[in-house]
């Protein structure tokens, strides 16, 4: 059994009337109510799943809320409206849930998100499981690349282990002005790794030819590798690492060079890479120094071991 296989059994038969525009399959469900289009989302974080004892609790906070914000802003969406259930038990702390608490907050602040209630439950493990709303004039779906797409990358990738995953910052200001400045084809965000992400962007009949020298690896991704010759290279965690939250988005090649040219006007400080295109043979293929090679690799599964 593997994550998405149960996913798409459990989702096959549900109930979608006429205001479901996209229901499960997409970062977020896209509804139509009352005149206008939401994006409705939920996600949860569980104490040794995404985040151990050690990690400070009100960066705990702000990766429960990022998440979904990341996933808001893969569909070029802005953030509303927000619950918080807290799954606790009676070895946490007080004020160690009033920290984590804190982060949520602070981060909801930050990009304009009402908390608006919640739920508080027993569990063994402590959870924040978050369910947000937001809003969008032309949601960006997965399903949109076409053969001879560019395909770009935000941010840098893998080693995410070392602090990004719990300090990353939700590209929720780029892909409003991408949205607004360019016909994205498809977007989605980087959590389970390049390896499994990107496969969502292609159908039967097509694939994505990615250049292994083009990948932005993260600094902790490289300095891992070499002081660990025995784990990971720093290709192969750029590629299946995950919980990278960066933006994996197709345009037309022929606006390519504008699309990198305005991103660095307007975002000079975050790295935007053109890895690879769209193209008509399945699957995703790796081209290195030593020619171009199918890539089986997956990223992460909560299901199995990546």
């Amino acid at each position: 059994m593997n994550e998405s296989g149960l996913i798409n059994k459990l989702t096959a038969d549900l109930l979608a009337d006429e205001t479901v525009i996209a229901g499960p399959g997409d970062d977020c469900a896209v509804l139509e109510l009352y005149g206008q289009k939401l994006l409705f989302k939920t996600d949860a974080i569980v104490e040794g799943v995404h985040f151990d004892s050690e990690a400070p609790p009100e960066q705990i906070g702000h990766k429960a809320l990022a998440r979904p914000l990341s996933d808001v802003a893969a569909m070029g969406g802005t953030p509303s409206h927000a619950l918080i259930t807290l799954g606790i038990n009676t070895s946490i702390k007080e004020n160690y849930i009033e920290a984590v608490y804190t982060g949520v907050k602070n981060c909801a602040v930050q990009y304009g998100v009402n908390i608006v209630g919640g739920e508080t439950t027993t569990l063994p493990c402590f959870t924040l499981s978050v369910s947000l709303l937001g809003k969008v004039k032309n949601p960006i779906m997965r399903t949109g690349s076409n053969i001879g797409d560019a395909i770009f990358v935000s941010g840098e990738l893998g080693g995410s282990i070392v602090e990004h995953h719990l300090n990353f910052i939700p590209r929720i200001a780029e892909s409003q002005w991408l949205a607004d400045s360019f016909n994205i084809h498809a977007m989605i965000d980087l959590s389970d790794g390049l390896a499994s992400d990107l496969r969502h962007l292609l159908n039967t009949h097509t694939g994505a030819e990615i250049l292994a020298s083009a990948l932005p690896i993260r600094r902790a991704a490289r300095e891992n590798a070499q002081a660990n010759p025995s784990s990971k290279t720093a290709l192969l965690a750029a590629l299946t690492d995950g919980e990278d939250y960066e933006l994996l988005f197709t345009v037309s090649s022929k606006d390519a060079v504008n699309v990198m040219d305005e991103w660095n006007k307007h975002f000079p400080d975050t790295s935007l890479k053109c890895i690879g295109k769209i193209i008509d043979r399945p699957g995703i293929h790796l081209r290195d120094e030593n020619g171009t090679k199918p890539l089986a690799l997956h990223g992460y599964d909560h299901l199995q071991k990546s």
